[in-house]
């Protein structure tokens, strides 16, 4: 199972955590988020896949983050249609030139697209985005685009029938250890754990030493069992 760690704000703290060896890790390019970045990127191990996320943006907004940090994936957190996230999958739908989107990010670009949850979510909702998205991310439905350090009723995957791979997310913290666990041993293609809020000093402020710990209890355990 892989790990997403989401909404990186400060320099050394961005360093410290990549030392962990995460799969991604995440920027919120978003300025009503307490985690909006706007800072520089460090140069990160080859293996950790850094994320923009994105809310409504307009695409050519994302296309420029995408070119300035050199993205490999993009997290949809707004409304986005399929159409949109199509243009981002074929580099030449995009308003730029081809020549001036790096070929990492022609051939490799991974589109994450969120849905919001709660105890009535139809997942049907999810199907028209299958061809055009890599992944599918299943937050908490509330007031704020995320960062709610809410969980959502785990039980309600249970009317996922799709194989589209997806990252979980939503107020996971070391209290949904258990819990976790018991959903990666059912056939849901669970692909990611997506953190954030719960393993923070302040908003965009990782712990290190929290993250340590849920990394070695269940993603390095996961990994091991196999």
């Amino acid at each position: 199972m892989k790990l997403k760690i989401c909404g990186m704000k400060y320099l050394e703290n961005i360093q410290s955590v990549a030392e962990l060896q995460p799969d991604y890790l995440g920027f919120i390019f978003y300025e009503k988020s307490k985690r909006n970045f706007d800072g520089i990127i460090p140069e990160l191990p080859t293996s950790i896949k850094k994320v923009g996320v994105f809310v409504n943006a307009p695409i050519d907004v994302v296309v420029d983050k995408i070119k300035s940090y050199k993205l490999q994936a993009v997290q949809l957190h707004g409304d986005e249609t399929v159409q949109f996230c199509k243009e981002l999958r074929q580099a030449e739908l995009v308003s730029v030139s081809h020549d001036e989107i790096p070929n990492q990010v022609r051939n490799k670009l991974e589109i994450i697209k969120v849905f919001s949850v709660d105890e009535s979510f139809d997942f049907e909702r999810t199907k028209e985005f299958e061809e055009a998205c890599h992944y599918f991310l299943f937050d908490t439905k509330g007031k704020e685009r995320g960062g709610t350090g809410i969980t959502f009723d785990w039980n309600v995957l249970k009317n996922y029938n799709s194989t589209k791979p997806f990252f979980l997310s939503g107020g996971i913290g070391l209290d949904q250890v258990a819990a976790i666990k018991k959903l990666a041993k059912t056939d849901l293609p669970m692909y990611a754990l997506d953190v954030n809020s719960k393993f923070e000093l302040k908003p965009g402020l990782k712990n290190l030493e929290q993250l340590k710990e849920f990394k070695r209890n269940v993603i390095t355990r996961s990994e091991t069992t196999k």
